[in-house]
């Protein structure tokens, strides 16, 4: 699955250099292992929890809160 992360410019070149010392093209790879990383970290009833929620949401309550998300994306800026 394709998704879009903000980077900062350090990180940007730290997984560029990354990538280039395992001779790999792009960074993905580096992503997806951190996300695994992190996954593993976190308490697994945590994340059952969080992933049962899925549909929990009636269609008006999520078009609501789809607005309300690209309201608040439209004036967040990352530091």
């Amino acid at each position: 699955m394709r998704t879009t992360i903000e980077l900062t410019e350090r990180q940007h070149r730290a997984l560029s250099g990354l990538a280039q010392r395992r001779k790999i093209r792009g960074f993905s790879q580096l992503v997806q292992e951190a996300v695994d990383a992190y996954l593993n970290d976190v308490d697994a009833d945590e994340v059952e929890v969080l992933l049962s929620l899925e549909g929990s949401l009636s269609e008006e309550e999520e078009h609501e809160l789809s607005a309300r998300i690209k309201q608040l994306r439209a004036v967040w800026r990352a530091p």
